[in-house]
């Protein structure tokens, strides 16, 4: 059986879609809390370390939508202190599978990559949970 180890943030219905396609192609997905992990610098550069500093944020980050965060001006090293202390500012999900780290889901990388077909279609935008009254 194939195994993912997936880093979320909890409530993302997305994360939770993603989940499903990999458990429904066949893989054992282990859930991990991104915002609560605690992840070293060094330990989180291994999922980014291929990607430009500016793709490593989640545009959809409060901070990044109120231009608190300007990923375009933060050189490698400010950028990594950023999201090492402030996770909800990286691109989710984080995935180990097998020897690869990866930060983000990229539908056609992940099938071509793993020669694994996902059996759902899955959109990259997080869409949080509705909140109960």
């Amino acid at each position: 059986m194939n195994l993912v180890i997936f880093y979320e943030k909890p409530g993302c219905l997305t994360n939770e879609k993603q989940k499903m396609a990999f458990r429904d192609s066949g893989y054992k997905v282990i859930e991990r809390d991104l915002l609560n992990h605690g992840m070293s610098e060094e330990e989180l550069f291994q999922f980014i370390k291929n990607m430009p500093v500016t793709k490593w944020f989640n545009p959809n980050a409060p901070q990044i939508k109120s231009g608190e965060v300007v990923p375009v001006k933060l050189n490698e090293k400010e950028a990594l202190t950023l999201v090492t202390n402030n996770p909800i500012l990286l691109r989710r999900p984080l995935l180990i599978i097998g020897n690869k780290k990866l930060c983000g889901f990229n539908q056609w990388f992940m099938e071509k990559t793993f020669k694994v077909k996902l059996n759902t279609k899955v959109s990259n935008q997080c869409v949080r949970k509705a909140e109960k009254h």
